[in-house]
């Protein structure tokens, strides 16, 4: 045994009384060949011949076991075996009961082939991120292709003071094994030893014919467990468009027993002093502004950029939220700090505002979820202001303009910090301005282009390109836009390998308008082309200019069949004008088409302009955003999508060559159509 020194961070010892007892014949009795075993052996995949996994819960832990002997049939499996990290978090011990292989026929404890090292996390702890988890490094040596690796470890959490909520409450969420693996005994066990009883719900199990089940829901006592035990198992679900079955495990609470828990401890801190006690430079700053849509801005901005967003991971569901003064003393807080104090303020400038608890990353499931303060990972503001709701993240930096304008959080899920609240669900949205507003002029003459694009962006958009101006090389963005304008005037067909450099010339980009109270970043990219035509393997030429960011092809490619196709796109307008010295097809079939969908989602236009030298559209787009498709409704949807892509994104035109033959080859086509 190398290196190995017991710390708070590990243990080597026995297992727990609520663990299994499983001495080394039995080991050796539970690794057996088998037909089953055989097949996944030879179909290449590694075989696991049992796993073993507990989770255990009581009033001051929670704890979780795992014995568990698979192959190490493939190199890639060898090395991460070989070599591994365990995070535990602050007051949690990773515990090593038992590390062996069974070579040969023959059990061998590789205890003391084992270096252990106790690392910082530094990976979470970097940006504003807090962490005192440690990673402890697990070292092997010799192992080798074709033993079978047996491990047998727990995880212990105790529980402090700080832990008040996971004291309080359980959430835990149990997931079915990945399909890769194959098992030839699988065996999961959920211990309830506390007070409280437990719900368990079973979601997205599926029957023999692959259709999810009714979710199932029941109650364990203390004392009591729940078990799932396999033989000959691999988990049979289609990872790529099916959601894995779990079951969520959850103190038994509805939403307005959570409320009522949580809002108390909230109003306390709001109480605790008055901003004009604690931040009287503040207090002045504010009462100097007599217009209060920029009190507003003033106030989310003070939050948002003055105090340094420090996210500490192991007290996020730890601990009551900082005290406002010392979050305004110490310039910095968490979620839940920064959001008070924003509540604080706005409450001094009588602004109606509540604390949200909301999860953006698993906001789907989280009506598929049992009702838990633990399902939420983040905290926002939302603010009634002039008869609309609008919601802000007091965390978020670099965002701009009066609350109606700023960026635009997607989410559906949330609730509300005050008494008797249940689980809210936001309205569906619609935009009052455009995210992205291009004009497009494209003129040709004399075998040379002149190209111009003038974009407004607004919201979201303005915000994000604020900060991609501000942070990327001028060259570098430049070439982004050449190399978005390569294929949008289709040079991608005629020139594919060219230098983009030297198709573009003189091309400049700046910005000519930035409106902070509007957040409205506007523009300007302008470049001259030798050749400005797609030319055709028939060598006919054409002024093209089709802008793919309109066709969305996350929509027409969305295949889950579990989870609705989230709708979060911007409204958008494009105007482009083309121009040419050249004669035109002015009844070329796509260069006149035009559309009009009216779907429940979107509406989307496509208006145009023919003359005999040049054609012009308007594309015009406004969605109905921050809602899930429904999925009766979504091949509509899909459909829609595929005619926006039908040619109704942009603009072609077709030129005329001068000349008899060309002449009679033209008339000639036109007979065709």
């Amino acid at each position: 045994m190398e290196n190995i020194l017991e710390s708070e961070n590990y243990k080597i010892q026995k297992p727990e009384h609520w663990a299994s007892q499983i001495d080394d014949n039995q080991l050796i009795d539970y690794i057996k060949e088998s037909d089953f075993s055989n097949k996944q052996v030879e179909e290449g995949r590694d075989f696991c011949y049992f796993l073993d996994k507990i989770y255990y819960t009581s009033d001051t832990e929670n704890s979780e076991y795992a014995c568990v002997a698979y192959t190490l049939n493939e190199p890639g499996n060898l090395e991460s075996a070989s070599a591994r990290d365990v995070v535990v978090e602050e007051n949690e011990t990773y515990i090593i009961h038992r590390i062996s292989v069974l070579r040969e026929g023959v059990l061998i404890d590789k205890i003391s082939d084992t270096k252990i090292k106790v690392l910082d996390n530094e990976n979470q702890s970097e940006g504003g991120v807090l962490s005192s988890s440690k990673k402890v490094n697990i070292t092997i040596k010799d192992l080798r292709l074709y033993d079978v690796l047996i491990t047998e470890d727990s995880r212990v959490k105790i529980f402090t003071d700080r832990d008040f909520l996971r004291k309080e409450f359980l959430k835990y969420v149990y997931i079915t094994p990945n399909t890769y693996w194959a098992y030839g005994n699988y065996k999961f066990s959920f211990i309830n030893d506390r007070k409280e009883t437990i719900a368990y719900k079973k979601t997205f199990f599926r029957d023999d014919n692959g259709e999810v089940l009714k979710p199932e829901i029941n109650y364990l006592k203390k004392g009591e467990r729940f078990v799932i035990e396999k033989e000959n198992y691999i988990n049979s679900f289609d990872a790529n468009r099916e959601i894995a079955p779990y079951i969520d495990f959850a103190t038994d609470r509805n939403w307005t027993d959570l409320s009522n828990y949580i809002s108390p401890l909230y109003e306390e801190i709001y109480n605790k002093s008055s901003l004009k006690e604690f931040a009287p430079k503040l207090v002045e700053k504010l009462d100097a502004i007599t217009d209060k849509d920029e009190q507003l801005q003033f106030a989310i901005d003070y939050v948002q950029n003055h105090i340094y967003y420090v996210y500490n991971a192991d007290e996020m569901n730890g601990h009551k939220p900082q005290e406002p003064a010392i979050t305004y003393e110490n310039k910095q807080g968490d979620c839940k700090a920064k959001s008070v104090l924003l509540k604080v303020v706005l409450d001094y400038i009588n602004i109606d505002s509540s604390v949200v608890l909301v999860n953006f990353n698993s906001d789907h499931y989280i009506t598929h979820y049992l009702p838990s303060l633990l399902t939420f990972n983040h905290v926002i503001v939302k603010i009634n202001y002039k008869d609309e709701t609008y919601f802000i993240d007091a965390t978020t930096r670099d965002e701009f303009g009066l609350i109606e304008n700023r960026g635009f959080i997607y989410f559906l899920h949330y609730l509300e910090v005050k008494p008797n609240k249940q689980l809210e669900v936001r309205k569906p949205h619609k935009f009052s301005y455009y995210g992205i507003n291009e004009k497009v002029d494209l003129t040709a003459q004399n075998q040379k282009g002149d190209l111009k694009l003038i974009t407004t962006y607004k919201g979201n958009r303005a915000n994000y390109m604020r900060k991609y101006f501000k942070n990327t090389n001028k060259r570098e963005i430049i070439d982004s836009w050449n190399n978005f304008l390569f294929y949008t005037l289709n040079y991608s067909g005629d020139r594919e390998g060219t230098d983009i450099r030297t198709i573009f010339n003189n091309a400049v980009i700046e910005i000519v308008n930035d409106d902070k109270k509007l957040n409205e970043f506007t523009i300007q990219y302008s470049a001259s082309i030798d050749n400005p035509y797609f030319i055709d393997n028939q060598k006919n030429r054409f002024l093209m200019y089709f802008d793919r960011n309109v066709i969305k092809n996350n929509a027409r490619d969305f295949m889950h069949k579990d989870i609705p196709f989230w709708h979060n796109f911007d409204n958008e307008k494009y105007e482009i004008n083309l121009k040419t010295d050249q004669r035109i097809d002015t009844e070329e079939k796509f260069t006149i088409q035009e559309s009009t969908i009216n779907n429940p989602y979107f509406d989307f236009t496509s208006r145009k302009k023919v003359t005999k030298n040049s054609a012009s559209i308007v594309v015009d787009f406004k969605p109905l955003v921050n809602l899930e498709i429904p999925s009766a409704d979504f091949e509509k949807f899909r459909n829609d999508h595929h005619t926006i892509a039908d040619s109704n994104f942009g603009i072609g035109i077709d030129i005329i060559e001068q000349g008899l033959l060309n002449r009679l080859k033209f008339n000639f086509k036109k007979r065709l159509k």
